[in-house]
Order: structure tokens, then sequence, then C-alpha cells
């Protein structure tokens, strides 16, 4: 007899990804945080309604917050509680990661961006990139560098 297979997910545990900040920024350093949320936010990233384009991490007091995510309640969200899409949600990091971002984002002028959303044991993690900002000449480059790797890989196809 046959081992029970486990469930495949075709998206690996992935919630949503931030493209925009692969767009506006040099991403040079990841790490990964906990996420507080309460229960009404745990359903909606389940059934996937969640969007990280504007969002970033303050640093205030020792402590990490992701500003500017927007989780949209369920409809069916409980009653007695009042939903707030755009709340100010904590980080969990431990004491020597939030002094290395503070140090880069204070001293090295970097920026500290939501890059993704994703499960990991049954917990909500956010991946957190330290970036540089690009300029709108960089992002010109970058986007000749990809349609010439597309158009190489087309002609090479062609042979």
């Amino acid at each position: 007899m046959s081992s029970p297979s486990k469930k495949n997910n075709s998206n690996d545990g992935s919630i949503t990804q931030n493209k925009k900040a692969f767009h506006d920024y040099f991403v040079e350093q990841r790490i990964e945080a906990g996420l507080v949320l309460e229960g009404w936010e745990v359903k909606s990233l389940r059934a996937g309604k969640v969007q990280l384009r504007d969002a970033y991490v303050l640093l205030k007091n020792g402590e990490a917050f992701l500003l500017g995510s927007l989780i949209n309640p369920l409809n069916s969200a409980s009653t007695h509680i009042t939903p707030d899409a755009q709340r100010t949600r904590k980080l969990l990091l431990h004491r020597l990661e939030i002094a290395r971002l503070i140090g880069a984002i204070e001293r090295k002028g970097y920026t500290a961006v939501a890059l993704a959303l994703y499960w990991k044991k049954g917990r909500v993690k956010c991946e957190i990139g330290l970036a540089k900002g690009k300029k709108q000449h960089d992002k010109r480059d970058v986007e000749k560098d990809r349609d010439w790797q597309r158009d190489k890989q087309r002609l090479m196809k062609g042979r």
C-alpha cells in the first residue's frame, strides 16, 4: 500500500509578492519576520485578499511595524468587530535584527520594504528587503537589459 501523499500547493505557501518593490528598488538584503495578525486577517489571507504594493517597514522605539499593507476583510467577517483593512501590524524580529535594520536605514540610507507574505509551518511570515531606490535611468537600463535577454533567447531558439 502506498503512503498517503501530501497536498502539493502550486504556490508553495506564497500568499502575495510586492513586484513593484523590485521595479522601484535595488534589494540588497532579505530578512524574514513574523507578523502579528487578528483572526479575520488570517482568514482573509487564506482567501488571498491582500495587497503589498505600498507596504513599507517603520522602526519606532526598538520595534518594527508594517505600514501600508491592505488586507481586505471577508464579507463573512464577524459582526462584533470592526475590521480596519490598513491598520499598522507589528513585525516580530530579534533584537539584533532590528538593530541591524536601524543601522542600515539611519546610517547608510536604505529603505525597508515588504517584499512578500507567505506561510511557513502554519504561520504567516513577511519577507523584508533592505533596498536602495532606483533612479529613472536605472529603471530604463534594467528594462533594456531584460528586453535584450528575451530577444537573445528568441534568436538562439530559432537557430
